[in-house]
């Protein structure tokens, strides 16, 4: 098998929750442009067509559907509506997330929870929803956005630190439970990847860009195409014994999570 034909996802339908924008389109689009038919959801109808639209920039004909990931009826009548007009999902990249940065003191149960259900009990619920067809087929690929933050704390992300942890390991436990079934699941660990979400901490000065920029020792931010390519390999056929695993975009941050720019050079 050529290289072509390793990363050729054609006939192959992914489905990316929250792949409306960022990181999320950058999956979706690296799945569409190997030749996968791309379904994206979101809870809100302006992500969604403005998604549309920004895809289709691409020559992507992506479908849009609106259903809440924290709900198991209304993630089933999604798939389900997937499945029928679209096809079975071969590829699913439990995407979608949210973060809260408050100190644990200030943050309400509620809140903490909150950040849980989307971040840790959505994939489960995807998952679970989608796994039953991919074992009957014996075949599929499930990748999980996990985070820096899996193995990591920082000040002020509690509940997604704790979240992206537990995530790591339900992507562990999944593939214990459904390798032998001929499925994939891996996650993704992001660095600081340069997305809308990033940019008021990119600019003006703000130390947290210094932080990064000093910290990281490819000396810059992520590009949200960096992680889309990593989901591609993930998706492809030349992952096919990798299981199990989080691959850490993040330009070496991890690896050496103490270097300062300039001080550790030789």
């Amino acid at each position: 098998m050529n290289t072509t034909e390793l990363f050729d996802l054609t006939g192959k339908v992914a489905l990316v929750t929250g792949g409306t924008h960022g990181i999320g389109m950058a999956c979706g689009k690296a799945l569409a442009k190997a030749g996968a038919k791309l379904c994206v959801n979101d809870i809100d109808e302006e992500k969604l067509a403005a998604a549309k639209e920004e895809y289709a920039k691409d020559g992507i004909d992506v479908y849009t559907l609106n259903f809440n990931v924290c709900s198991e009826e209304e993630v089933d009548k999604g798939v389900t509506k997937i499945e029928n007009e679209v096809g079975p999902v071969d590829i699913l990249v439990n995407n979608a997330g949210i973060i809260k940065r408050i100190p644990i003191l200030e943050m309400s149960v509620k809140e903490y929870e909150q950040v849980i259900d989307v971040d840790l009990v959505a994939p489960l619920i995807v998952a679970k929803r989608i796994a039953p067809g991919m074992i009957e087929r014996r075949e599929g690929k499930i990748i999980n956005m996990c985070s820096m933050m899996s193995v990591y704390g920082r000040q002020n992300v509690s509940a997604y630190a704790s979240a992206k942890g537990g995530l790591k390991l339900l992507t562990a436990n999944m593939c214990c439970e459904w390798a032998k079934f001929n499925l994939q699941v891996n996650g993704i660990g992001p660095g600081y990847i340069a997305t809308a979400q990033t940019a008021p901490i990119r600019e003006g000065g703000h130390p947290f860009n210094d932080l990064v920029m000093t910290r990281t020792p490819a000396g810059r931010w992520g590009d949200p195409q960096d992680v889309g390519n990593a989901c591609l390999f993930l998706s492809s056929k030349a992952a096919d014994f990798v299981n199990g695993q989080v691959l850490y975009v993040d330009g070496g941050i991890l690896a050496n999570f103490g270097y300062v720019k300039g001080e550790n050079e030789v």
